[in-house]
């Protein structure tokens, strides 16, 4: 298979961290004869292909309507002789279509989806997931395919296949103590974290109205906030209305995930609408215990009981109730890190996804190449 990569993207989350990861996995287990990125010039997904070497094209990007970019896709489409586009957010999916519909690519389009998000909000979004040159449409979770079921009208394109973490890139499971000293944590303190961008399905309202109810009991604990977005300051402003400032780090968007994951205790996530929790699975590479709110496709990562908590969304007093249980129990905190991550190695890895992926890619091949 000669594979195309595709998304207009500028951003550096889980999808364009899953980008990098397929391509890897692809290259590394033989799975295509070759295979290119398409990507925005100077995103973060262009950068960070040419620093590993990839073969990586940047185009400028105006718009999802960009119909210089949909004509530059089916040139590299031609001059590579490819087989596929995998296409991985919503504005790259309307230049696919928009490629196909007026320039002529004739080659299979399969989409990536990972937003639990409505898309028959409009004739165009609803048509755009119907066009015949989408042969499939690979979800992340159950969730995310039954919100797609409103607008796509052939069920048989919605597949499964989950989310995918490097179990390699987590190496470090024993802390150092590099988050107490970095921002002066009492050294008597454990670490309560979170990793997640301020929007607001992430719910960092009900993550802050925990941290009330925990900093008036007896617990010895600082609570991190690793990420950027656009509720930052609007966040900050509601931990400082609750005086929580000396309780509360907002460390920033950090590149050393897999060293600050390790230094959590536990890992306290209150996202109300996620399509799945990459950030699950990593503190499960990380040995880090697991409370999470029983919402979208969270669920499908944490058993309740088995791998971690699933506390109900929004309701800040069941979250504090299942950290105080599970911070005082090493027995059931090792319980939690055996399981998720055995859960994570038999399910998630890379080898698993990449697998799962390419048969999809490959089945498509089969059975819809022009």
């Amino acid at each position: 298979m000669r594979l195309i990569q595709v998304t207009a993207s500028r951003g550096w989350r889980g999808h364009e961290q899953k980008i990098i990861y397929l391509y890897e996995a692809f290259r590394d287990f033989g799975y295509v004869e070759d295979q290119w990125i398409v990507c925005t010039k100077d995103s973060e997904v262009h950068k960070i292909a040419k620093e590993k070497n990839m073969q990586v094209i940047g185009l400028d990007f105006k718009s999802e309507y960009d119909l210089k970019f949909a004509k530059s896709l089916k040139r590299i489409a031609d001059e590579n002789k490819a087989d596929l586009v995998f296409i991985h957010n919503s504005q790259s999916h309307t230049i696919a279509v928009l490629s196909s519909l007026f320039y002529g690519l004739k080659i299979p389009l399969v989409l990536c989806r990972t937003l639990i998000k409505r898309v028959d909000t409009n004739f165009f979004r609803k048509w755009k997931y119907n066009y015949k040159g989408i042969k499939r449409i690979l979800c992340i979770t159950q969730p995310v395919v039954d919100e797609l079921k409103y607008a796509v009208k052939d069920h048989s394109k919605l597949r499964i296949v989950g989310i995918l973490t490097d179990i390699n890139k987590f190496k470090k499971t024993e802390k150092n103590g590099m988050l107490h000293k970095e921002f002066n944590i009492p050294s008597d303190h454990k670490i309560i974290g979170n990793v997640a961008a301020f929007t607001g399905f992430k719910d960092h309202y009900t993550w802050i109205d925990t941290v009330e109810i925990l900093a008036k009991t007896d617990l010895k604990a600082t609570f991190v906030l690793v990420g950027k977005g656009v509720l930052e300051d609007e966040i900050k402003a509601y931990v400082a209305s609750k005086g929580l400032e000396d309780r509360v780090v907002f460390a920033g968007f950090r590149k050393d995930i897999p060293e600050i994951l390790p230094e959590f205790d536990l890992f306290l996530f209150t996202s109300n609408n996620e399509p799945a929790g990459g950030v699950i699975l990593e503190a499960y590479a990380c040995k880090v215990p697991v409370v999470a709110a029983n919402a979208g496709g969270i669920p499908e990562l944490v058993m309740h009981n088995e791998t971690g908590f699933l506390a109900e969304v929004g309701n800040a007093q069941d979250f504090a109730d299942k950290v105080q249980t599970l911070i005082n129990d090493k027995v059931l905190q090792e319980k939690f890190i055996k399981n998720g991550y055995q859960f994570l190695v038999d399910n998630h890895t890379k080898e698993v996804i990449a697998k799962e992926m390419i048969d999809e890619l490959n089945d498509v091949l089969e059975n819809h190449s022009n």
